[in-house]
């Protein structure tokens, strides 16, 4: 069982930024799963819950080998309590806001980075400086709508959203876009130091931060207005 009271709020909400990206609520009102590659990072997840379910394997993505680590673990009060706030079973197209303690904020995107965010670099190919970027992505508009909102209001960045459409698929996959320097804005401050988090993300992020190439603000990224890619200009029903 998982005791609300007993868990570090900071824990809490990283780990509902965690379930809203990379884990799903099963059908039966009772069951909640996370999935990850990194088996150790789900003990500590595990931990920080309270419980002592088994970690186990599964296979994704139309594969029968089993090479992804998960956590399944019932609860029906955590169950309801994560439905009030605005989580629901098949939520990778319907998710919408999520009420959060803006008190703790960083934790949740922290959870949401870790589980469908990805800190990425490169060299350019003209001026040899290196690049960084941070991408968020989701199937569900009106959250990752919702999401660049609350990023832009809090951290005073700006940030673009992207739409496409895979091959043979049918619905949009949204790609949130934030460049450098807006990259180490949000990374210096959800990445705090003993934070739960992805051991490989929180490497990248130090990387980023010790990054000493040239910066230039490209676009005045570090702004509390939006810009939205010209692809995500879609309409929200």
């Amino acid at each position: 069982m998982v005791d609300l009271k007993k868990i570090k709020p900071q824990n809490l909400w990283y780990i509902i930024g965690l379930i809203v990206t990379d884990g799903s609520l099963s059908k039966d009102g009772r069951h909640m799963n996370i999935t990850s590659k990194d088996e150790e990072y789900l003990f500590d997840v595990r931990d920080a819950l309270g419980i002592d379910n088994k970690i186990g394997k599964k296979s994704r993505g139309g594969t029968t080998e089993k090479k992804y680590s998960q956590l399944q673990f019932g609860d029906v009060k955590f169950y309801r309590y994560l439905l009030s706030i605005g989580l629901t079973p098949k939520k990778s197209l319907t998710l919408k806001e999520i009420k959060i303690d803006k008190k703790y904020f960083i934790d949740f995107l922290r959870g949401v980075i870790d589980g469908d965010g990805h800190i990425s670099t490169w060299i350019h190919r003209t001026n040899l400086h290196r690049q960084w970027s941070l991408r968020i992505t989701s199937g569900a508009l009106i959250f990752i709508n919702w999401l660049k909102e609350e990023i832009e209001k809090y951290f005073t960045v700006k940030g673009k959203l992207y739409g496409y459409i895979y091959k043979d698929k049918k619905n949009y996959i949204y790609n949130l876009k934030f460049g450098k320097l807006a990259a180490k804005v949000i990374a210096k401050e959800i990445y705090y130091k003993n934070s739960l988090c992805l051991n490989r993300k929180n490497k990248t992020k130090i990387s980023l931060l010790r990054d000493k190439s040239k910066m230039v603000n490209y676009g005045n990224v570090i702004s509390p207005s939006a810009e939205i890619g010209i692809q995500s200009r879609l309409k929200i029903e």
